[in-house]
């Protein structure tokens, strides 16, 4: 594996950790391995992107490290608790308070309009956000440019907009852990920077840590740390680099894979 070099926070706390992770689909001859052995550790004020092929296993990495599946074999972690074996109510209430969600879906309430859907997470939590988290989910709102659309459902919103919205939810309450499947692939080049702008504000002011699934190398390299992933394996673990190291990185891994 590659070493990991340059990275910022190396003593800062773990808010997520998977060790000696598989996930295998089907049995016998057509079991497919989507990871194979796979550790990592996440830390607080560290903003890591997944890379790797198609089929490489980063979705279903993303997935294990949120809690939103259960390893075949291996354990994982989300903050100090150990959510391996964890039943389905429990798994819900560590992922509510600890891990926002951005998914390519969007999976917005469509019955509700775009600020009850942004406060959505606390509704969750049976509670009302502070004076403080409301300031910041006006912060939030107005750097995504969603002020004019608070009152609309997600049909009245193009996909773009949607995302946002999905953005804004993840970031309302703060979570320790941001989990984020390619969260620019719908959006223009513009909002792209704007999304990727207030991403890295949340870990460098706020001290989150934020996990991004992505194939694009210019969104990758506004990140601290990049894993690559080929064939259910982590094959580098590397510091920051240019949009052009960073193709070239994931082609030749990938290829040798």
């Amino acid at each position: 594996m590659t070493s990991y070099q340059d990275a910022p926070n190396r003593t800062e706390r773990v808010v997520a950790r998977v060790a000696d992770l598989t996930k295998t689909y089907g049995e016998g001859v057509n079991a497919v391995t989507a990871l194979d052995g796979v550790d990592l550790e996440i830390r607080a004020g560290e903003f890591t992107a997944i890379m790797g092929p198609s089929g490489s296993g980063k979705s279903t990495l993303m997935h294990l490290i949120a809690g939103l599946d259960t390893p075949t074999s291996g354990r994982a972690w989300i903050g100090g608790r150990e959510i391996t074996g964890l039943d389905d109510g429990e798994l819900t209430l560590v992922r509510r308070r600890s891990v926002g969600l951005v998914f390519q879906a969007f999976n917005l309430v469509p019955t509700l309009d775009v600020a009850a859907n942004i406060r959505f997470p606390f509704e969750l939590d049976g509670r009302r956000p502070t004076t403080e988290e409301e300031f910041w989910i006006g912060e939030v709102v107005r750097r995504l440019g969603l002020q004019d659309r608070l009152r609309h459902r997600p049909s009245e919103l193009s996909g773009g907009q949607q995302q946002r919205v999905a953005i804004a939810r993840a970031l309302a309450a703060r979570p320790a852990l941001i989990v984020a499947d390619e969260p620019t692939g719908n959006l223009d080049s513009r909002t792209g920077r704007e999304v990727l702008d207030l991403l890295t504000s949340a870990v460098r002011d706020d001290g989150q840590a934020i996990v991004m699934v992505t194939h694009d190398p210019i969104a990758a390299s506004r990140a601290d740390r990049v894993v690559v992933l080929a064939d259910g394996r982590i094959v580098a673990d590397r510091g920051a680099g240019t949009p052009e190291q960073l193709s070239r990185l994931v082609l030749e891994l990938g290829t040798a894979a």
